[in-house]
């Protein structure tokens, strides 16, 4: 029997000690896939929201708990097109309503018609809405579909009736899933008259980007100019949040896999010792003895990492539909995700396995005999 032949044979001869070990392994990859992914997803959700506009920068109100609660007054997005090196700035609200049950969360932006090019928005059917319409909205053409709506069809928002004059596709994908009104309109009926919810600047050509926001973060100390990923916490704490929430996650993860993988581990040594020492007796060394535990280990963990990346993709499916992250929660499957779980598995393997590995192989054949 070859080496790896004995290893698995000695996992399937303890099938009940192999499935706990694989079980807890698996729940904690399940817990770092389902962990990462919502994360991620959710990141990218609300730094999707900040990078709509077809801009250099994305101006928004420092530090709040909540990207959507950002308010900056119509008279700062004016200013802030004065300042030296901006060609354009723009003002957008944003506001998050429910339309159906199927629906609970849409976002909407009010936009002024004229600024709808330099936004990115791209008029894919029918036209744009009038700059003082108030029954007139634009639809995401992946919204128009999910709501099966079209051109010249009417919805409610809100308690308000709306005919649909215009598809639209935006540069980036979570555009596609948007309402769009003109400002005023919802203004009104969020009672934000005078204020928007996020800026989106165009840089002069020649001008540079950090010199920029430099000047616009100096100027307005209450506003945050956002250029890329890494200043998204400086206007969204949520952000921070969910990246510390999910590292805690994954190290409670670790905690409780390694513990069983050690608990299982010590369980299976103690049974062991006559075996270790028969081995020990009859010339196998101590890095032989101590492959054959991390080996057995090592298998279990990685049963236990597949199984555990199916309930990860199983839990995925039925957070995606739950109504509190419906329409928030788009899932984005990373393959660094489920790379990182394998390693994780093997990782939790290791170390759960080390101390019972060493005490294998350091163990005497004559302590071996007189324990037993």
């Amino acid at each position: 029997m070859t080496f790896i032949g004995l290893i698995v044979r000695n996992v399937g001869a303890r099938r009940l000690r192999a499935t706990l070990t694989g079980a807890a392994v698996a729940i904690a990859v399940m817990a770092v896939v389902a962990l990462g992914t919502l994360t991620s997803s959710l990141k990218a959700s609300a730094t999707g929201i900040l990078t709509v506009g077809n801009a250099d920068l994305t101006v928004a109100q420092r530090h709040v708990d909540n990207v959507l609660n950002s308010t900056i007054s119509t008279a700062d997005i004016e200013a802030i097109g004065k300042v030296p090196g901006v060609e354009a700035s723009i003002g957008a609200l944003v506001q998050l309503d429910r339309y159906d049950a199927a629906n609970p969360g849409v976002i909407q932006v009010g936009l002024d018609p004229a600024a709808q090019e330099r936004f990115g928005v791209v008029l894919l059917e029918g036209r744009s809405y009038r700059a003082t319409a108030s029954d007139e909205v634009m639809l995401g053409y992946e919204l128009a579909q999910a709501i099966h709506k079209r051109v010249g069809d009417e919805l409610t928002m809100d308690g308000h009736r709306y005919r649909v004059t215009g598809l639209y596709r935006t540069n980036v994908s979570f555009g596609n899933a948007t309402m769009m009104f003109p400002l005023p309109v919802l203004q009104g009926r969020y009672t934000k008259a005078g204020f928007v919810t996020l800026g989106f600047v165009k840089v002069a050509p020649g001008a540079s980007v950090d010199v920029v926001r430099r000047r616009i973060d100096q100027r307005f100390p209450q506003l945050a100019g956002v250029a890329s990923e890494a200043d998204y916490g400086l206007v969204d704490n949520t952000l921070v949040l969910i990246g510390a929430a999910n590292t805690g996650g994954a190290i409670l993860a670790a905690v409780i896999a390694i513990s069983g993988v050690l608990n299982t581990s010590l369980l299976s040594f103690f049974e062991r010792i006559r075996e270790f020492g028969v081995l020990r007796s009859i010339g196998w060394s101590r890095r032989r003895v101590m492959a054959l535990v991390l080996g057995e280990a090592l298998v279990v963990s990685f049963v236990g990492a597949l199984v555990g990346l199916l309930l990860g993709w199983a839990a995925i499916n039925v957070l995606q539909h739950l109504s509190a992250l419906r329409g928030v929660f788009h899932p984005i499957y990373e393959a660094s995700i489920f790379g990182r779980s394998l390693v994780f598995a093997f990782v939790v393997a290791f170390l759960g396995s080390a101390y019972p590995a060493l005490r294998a192989a350091f163990l005497s054949p004559l302590e071996a005999m007189r324990r037993e």
